[in-house]
Parts: C-alpha cells; structure tokens; sequence
C-alpha cells in the first residue's frame, strides 16, 4: 500500500542535502531496472572509486521508493573489517531487533520473505563472498526482494545485471556548451568562492581540470576545495602539468605502455591533495584512518595524539581537513566526522608506510574500551538515555575496538571490552552483535574477576531476552558461581536476575519472587550492577503480575518506580510504567493506563527497546480496546504488529500473550465490525516504525491508507 503525498515511506534513505549533476541517461536506465517491469532482482552498479556510485545508487533508490510497499533500505557496508558480519549490517540497517536465537541469515530470510522491499548494498567490494552468500539467500527467500549493489566488482551471480557507472562527460576544448564534469566542478568551487562562475574567461581552464581529472566526482570536488588558497590559474597548472607527468610515470610503471586506468587518475589526484597539505595535516589524514564510520572530534584528539602531534592540535588540523573536503562533516552533528572510503584507503597506505598502523589500531581499542567501561560504570544514572545515543552513533567504532581486542580473546583486555560492549549492546537494542561478541569472548577460560562476572551476566540476558532459556540457566549458574567465588553481594545479586527470570519464565512464580527478592542491605549503585539490582525488583513485579496477585504487582511496581527515580535510569522504569498500565486496566482505569503506556513508549523508545515498545503497544491495544477508542486501539493493533516482526517472535511465543491478542482481535471486531476494524488495522500496519510510534503516543490522525499500489 501507498500513502498520500508527505507521509514518508519505510526506510532508511539519508536527505538528499547535495545537488546532483547529470546522470539522466543512468537514472533512467535504473529507473526501468528498478519499476515494476524490470528483469532483474540484482543489479549492480560496477565502477571505480569516487565515481559516484552512492550517490547515484541514493537518487536512483529514492526514485524507485514509491514501489517499494516495504521501502528502501540502504546498507552502509565501509565501515566493516571482519567477515560474518554482513547479516548483522543488514539486520541493523533494518531496525530488525531480533531476539530469535538462531543463524542471522535464516532469521533475515524469515523476516523478508513476504516483504517487498529494495535493499540497497553499498561498497561491497571488500566482502565480494559474504554479499553473494546473503544476497542469494535472500534472493531464493524473499520473491518481492530487489537488491541494489554498488561495487568495484561484480558479486558474481547468476542473474546479475550490471551498470558501469563511468565518471562524468567533459566539454569539447573547442566548443561553448557546458558538460557535467564542468558544472559539478563550478558547483563545488562555488562554495569555496561564492563569486565563482563559469564564464567565456576561464571555460578553458576548466575545462582542462576536468579533462586532467577524467570527469572523476571526487577528483574534481579534492580540485574545487583547493581554490580556497589557489588561484584558478595556480590550479590549472598544477593539475594539467604536475598531474600529466605523474600520468606519464605510472604509464612507464605500472601498465607497460598502456593508458592508465581511471583509478589511478583519481589515485593520483587524491596523492596530489596529500602532498599539498601541512606534514601535521597529511600525519593527522593517515592516523584518521583508524576510525571505522564517524568519529567525534574528541575521539580524534585522543586516538590521534601523540608524537609531533599534539593533542591540543587535533582539532584545528581536523578543521583544516574539512575545508579541504579531506574530512567530511556530519550535517546532522556538526562534532561528527567521517572519511571517504577512497580517501579512507589512501590514509590507511600511509599509516602503514608510517609503521604506525598497529599502534594506531590499539590505541582505537582502547578509547572504545575506556569509552565502554566508563559507560557501564555510569550506566544506573540519569545520563542513561545520553549513553544509549553515544553508543548508536559509536557502533562500527565498537565493533572494530572489539574485533581487535579479540585477536587475543583470552586476554584480560578482550574479556574487558566484549564484556562492557556486551552489556552495552544488549541494553540498546542490538542484541545479536552482543550475542556474537560475548560468546567469542566466553569460549576461552578467564581468571574470575568483575570483568567475567559481567560478561556472563550480559550473555544470559540476551539469552533471557531470545528465550532460550536453557541456555539463559547455564550462563546464569556460572555467573552466579563466580559471584559467589569473589564474595562481592552486589555481584551475587546482580547474577540473581539470571536466576530469578529463568524460574519466573519456566513458570516457577514463587521461587522466582524469592530468589530476585532485592538486597536490603545493598544502596543502588550507578553501575550495571546497580542496575541489575533494579531489574531484579522489575522481575519480582513480573512474577506476582503473572501470579494474579495484583495487589502484590502494584506494590512491587511503585517501589521499583521509586528505586529507578531515585537513581534516574529509565530502561527499568518504561518496563514499570507498562506494568502499571496493565494494572491501570485491570481496574479499569483507561486514562491513567494511557498516560503509563505513552510514558513507557517514550522511555523504551529513547534506549531503542522494541522488546519495550512491542510490549507497550500490546498494553496500550488493550486499554484502548477495553474502555478507550476502537479504531485507535485498531490502528496501535496494526502498529505493534509490525514492531512485533522487527523481534522475529509474535509475542515473544508466549502462549498467554497470544491468546490475549486474539481475544482482543475479537472484542474490537465485535465494537466495530470485521470491515471498520480491518480497515484501521491496516491504517497502523502501513504506518513506518517512526510515524506508527508518534500516532500511539500522540493519538493524531494517522495517515489515509489508499490502494493505489500493488
């Protein structure tokens, strides 16, 4: 289904914040590819770097969204260092906070195969094998599945269609009419000198730079930002007659006579751009190449300090960098940095060529790992929320700090960052890198010690969280056992929750109550053991809630509302608030049960809890359902539906969750009538994860549903 006109589609598309110059020919090509009567479910867009593939494969996608019922999801895949990890980009790209226990793959071809949707893979080059293996899984999965790859080479498939994205057409050095290499390169210039226009005075010289740098996008931006302190003349020389002898030498070099391949115009050009920056700016280039995605610029000052490059330095180097168009900065956090990944490459050679590179990397690893346990130790804290965003926007930088300490996975500094990262990660919703990092850790013997106990904490809550409980048992009786062995009560309690959610989910209700029962004597710490302490008082609320005694549930939720007050977290508290929402309705009290649900919604949705918000949605159903509006109620039905997909498990399987959705399926069936109550339904299921989420805590009219679309 499509909506009207305004409503945004599902997806992940970034704003089109840039021009686009030429390419009509391309898009329409892609367009045909793309729409509905196009051939082929894979396509890719083959061509060297800095040629413009992203960008094209971006507008080409944003064009084709309106036939995608399940939009258009890019998948940014630079940023990955380590094989196996494909799947999880892709779950991640999608928002799919999957809580199954089974391969990533399996579980993605689950989830897509009644889905239509275009998935956009970007820079697949340097994991050609794991892109095929999951496309092609995919592919056989999911029939209303297309893929659109951008790449330095084919992925090699049967059925693969591809595009050459070939660099943009220069102008005849005879003629007047303006090309599209001459106009992104008076666009660009423009920006550094807003008097810059392209005229019968300097076309020539224009012209050249172009021809000198084969109409390569990033070429001719690296040109452009060098008239801040050039003269278009001063370019032109340059370009045309330092570049054309570089040309000549590669020529005798590297191809045997042969012209050389455009990459090496463009690798040529970006080695002209490095010799024209300060050596502190160029060192600055090949030490930024360590980070993996975005970087702060205090991340910067402290990973690539050091030696003649003075931390207090970093910064002004970094903006120096960003005028040159070297370093791009975020539009959406002017204190967010990245590199291209072309120009990422070029500074990682150098780095080597440094013999800096090793160095580099630990000192990556052990920002991140001090990032991580300073996290963990201020975790129970009203900056809870803060964390959780640094983490999000931290994650390709975590994943490679943790990839590098496994190297030594029996190492204490392993142990120290799969552990915290861990925890981390199972707290704001990206439970399967948490899964795949802990149990790389744990398959190696540790001396018991803090860092042990959390990493098996954090192993059998996501375990918990998957339900897999017999698995969720066994980490739980070795975090315990070590808890015990180093005597510390806040760890023993701490490895309680493990314990007490296994016999509350196996239905063991009073044993459950008595072995979360929190420790009086214990003051909530900021750390995660504090707060553990605080879910395991959420766990006692649980068991009397699905004991039945209500009284009971209501008194356990006020006191661990006021220990989460107390202490500021909210991960514990959105929990609570849904607990109290049920309450609300069981005594029929439809306006406190909404203000609970909205208050749990905006708690689970700031720490990125679909766990939280799936189970929200269902209270909030229900209390609408019972004593509220029905066509609302309908709607959030149809919202959490489709919240529920994200997890890959309808009610987390619980028999008793199910039933109570259905039952509450045919009591708005009987209020409205099968045809009202359908058509609301798919009012909230058309709905994307963003706008269904502002409808159940705002309550305004949602989008009108047409059927336009196939």
């Amino acid at each position: 289904m499509s909506r009207k006109s305004g409503v945004h589609r599902p997806g992940n598309l970034p704003p089109d914040a840039r021009s686009f110059v030429g390419r009509i020919g391309e898009l329409d090509c892609l367009e045909d590819e793309l729409g509905p009567g196009g051939d082929g479910r894979l396509l890719t867009l083959l061509g060297v770097g800095g040629v413009g593939k992203t960008r094209l494969a971006l507008r080409a996608a944003e064009r084709a969204s309106k036939g995608y019922a399940d939009g258009v999801w890019l998948v940014e895949l630079s940023a990955l260092r380590t094989p196996g990890q494909v799947p999880l980009a892709v779950m991640e790209a999608l928002r799919l906070a999957d809580q199954s226990a089974g391969p990533v793959t399996d579980a993605l071809c689950a989830w897509a195969q009644d889905k239509q949707l275009l998935l956009v893979l970007d820079s697949c080059e340097h994991l050609l094998a794991d892109c095929a293996n999951l496309v092609a899984d995919l592919l056989i999965a999911a029939p209303g599945l297309r893929v659109l790859a951008t790449s330095r080479e084919r992925l090699g498939l049967p059925g693969e269609r591809v595009l050459a994205v070939d660099p943009l057409p220069v102008g005849d050095p005879d003629g007047d009419q303006q090309a599209d290499a001459e106009t992104l390169f008076t666009q660009r210039a423009a920006r550094v000198d807003p008097g810059f226009v392209l005229d019968g005075r300097n076309r020539r010289e224009v012209g050249d730079i172009c021809r000198a740098l084969d109409g390569i996008p990033l070429a001719l931006e690296l040109a452009a930002a060098r008239l801040a302190t050039h003269s278009l003349g001063a370019l032109h020389e340059l370009l045309t007659d330092r570049l054309r002898s570089r040309f000549e030498l590669l020529e005798t070099e590297e191809c045997d006579g042969e012209g050389p391949p455009r990459h090496w115009t463009l690798r040529t050009t970006i080695g002209w751009s490095h010799e024209l920056c300060a050596p502190l700016e160029r060192l600055l280039w090949a030490r930024l190449s360590v980070f993996a995605g975005t970087f702060t610029g205090g991340a910067a000052t402290w990973v690539c300090g050091g030696g003649p490059l003075v931390a207090d330095q970093v910064r002004g180097l970094l903006l120096r960098l960003v005028q040159q168009s070297i370093v791009l900065r975020d539009p959406a956090d002017p204190d967010r940095f990245r590199l291209l990944d072309t120009i990422r490459e070029y500074g990682a050679g150098w780095l080597r060529e440094l013999g800096e590179e090793e160095a580099l990397r630990l000192r990556h690893r052990d920002h991140y790992r001090r990032f991580a346990r300073e996290a963990c130790s201020d975790w129970n804290t009203g900056r809870q929320v803060a964390w959780c965003d640094r983490v999000v926007a931290e994650h390709a930088n975590l994943r490679a700090a943790v990839d590098c300490a496994l190297a030594e996975p029996d190492s204490p500094v392993a142990l120290e960052t799969a552990g915290s990262v861990g925890f981390l990660w199972r707290n704001c919703g990206m439970p399967r890198d948490a899964q795949l990092c802990l149990d790389r850790v744990l398959e190696r013997e540790h001396v018991p010690g803090p860092d042990l106990v959390l990493a098996l904490w954090a192993r059998g809550a996501v375990a918990m969280n998957q339900g897999d409980l017999d698995v969720m048992r066994g980490w739980g009786v070795r975090c315990a056992e070590v808890a015990r062995e180093l005597g510390d009560p806040a760890m023993i309690t701490a490895a309680a929750y493990l314990t007490g959610g296994y016999l509350a989910l196996v239905g063991r209700l009073p044993e459950a109550v008595e072995a979360l029962a929190p420790n009086p004597q214990l003051l909530i710490g900021t750390d995660w053991r504090g707060a553990a302490q605080v879910m395991n008082s959420l766990g006692v609320t649980y068991s009397h809630l699905y004991s039945g005694d209500l009284d009971k549930a209501r008194e356990a939720a006020r006191a661990t509302r006021a220990s989460s007050e107390q202490c500021g977290e909210r991960w514990s508290r959105a929990f609570i608030d849904a607990i109290l929402a049920q309450l609300d309705v069981a005594r029929g009290d439809t306006e406190a049960a909404r203000g609970n649900c909205r208050d749990a919604l905006a708690g689970h949705r700031s720490l990125h809890n679909t766990l939280g918000l799936a189970f929200t949605l269902d209270v909030l159903a229900q209390a609408e359902a019972t004593g509220g509006d029905g066509r609302f109620a309908a709607r959030v039905q149809g919202v959490g539906e489709r919240i529920w997909e994200l997890l890959g498990r309808a009610q987390m399987d619980s028999p008793q969750q199910i039933d109570a959705r259905r039952t509450r399926e045919r009591t708005l069936r009987d209020r409205l009538g099968d045809e009202v109550y359908e058509r609301a339904y798919e009012e909230g299921t058309a709905m994307s994860y963003d706008e269904g989420l502002d409808y159940a805590l705002t309550g305004e009219a949602c989008p009108v549903v047409s059927t336009d679309h196939p």
